[in-house]
C-alpha cells in the first residue's frame, strides 16, 4: 500500500515539475524598447502635478523638484516650484514615477510616494519635508519629563549603541 502511495506521489510531483518548467519557458518574452516622448501620441501621455510642502504644511516656493522614473531609476526632468509651491511635469509616458525635493547641495530632502500614471491621466503628488525635532529642543523648558526608557528608545532609533557619562556630575 505504501509503495502505491509513494509511486503516486512521485508521479504527481514529476508532472507538476514538467508543467511548471513548460509554463516558465512559455512566459519568456522579449522586452519592448523604451519609447521616446516624441514618438508617443498626445492622448497617450500623462501629467503629474503637485505641491512641495515643509513639515508644517507650508508652501515651499522656488524649491527644486525632480522627476525620477521608478522603473529604471533615471532622472527625467527637474524644475523650480512656483510661489505657491506648485509643480507640473507634462508629456509623461504611462508608468511609475517619484517626485523628489532637492536641497541646494543636490541632496534629496524628501520624496513622494510612487505615482502610477496611465495614458491621458493627470495625477497629483505631494512632496513633504519630514518633521524633525531639533537635537536640543528639550534641554531648556521641556515640560515632558525625560525618562531613561525614552532616552534609550531615542538612542536606539538614532543607531546609538551606548551612552557613557563624561566629566563631573552636574548635580548632587
Amino acid at each position: 500500500m505504501n509503495v502505491i502511495r509513494w509511486a503516486t506521489l512521485t508521479t504527481l510531483i514529476l508532472m507538476g515539475a514538467i508543467e511548471t518548467s513548460a509554463q516558465q519557458q512559455a512566459a519568456v518574452m522579449p522586452v519592448p524598447a523604451v519609447r521616446s516622448l516624441s514618438a508617443v501620441q498626445p492622448d497617450a501621455v500623462g501629467t503629474i502635478q503637485g505641491n512641495a510642502l515643509n513639515s508644517t504644511n507650508g508652501q515651499m516656493a522656488n524649491t527644486t523638484v525632480r522627476l525620477r522614473d521608478a522603473r529604471f531609476g533615471r532622472i527625467l526632468d527637474s524644475q523650480l516650484t512656483d510661489q505657491s509651491g506648485l509643480f507640473t511635469f507634462k508629456a509623461l509616458d504611462p508608468g511609475s514615477y517619484i517626485v523628489e525635493m532637492m536641497a541646494n547641495d543636490r541632496t534629496v530632502l524628501a520624496a513622494s510616494q510612487i505615482v502610477n500614471i496611465n495614458a491621458g491621466e493627470a495625477v497629483s503628488a505631494v512632496v513633504k519635508l519630514p518633521f524633525r525635532i531639533p537635537p536640543f529642543a528639550g534641554v531648556l523648558g521641556n515640560t515632558t519629563p525625560t525618562t531613561a526608557a525614552a532616552l534609550a528608545t531615542e538612542a536606539a532609533a538614532s543607531s546609538v549603541l551606548a551612552i557613557t557619562p563624561v566629566g563631573e556630575p552636574t548635580c548632587p
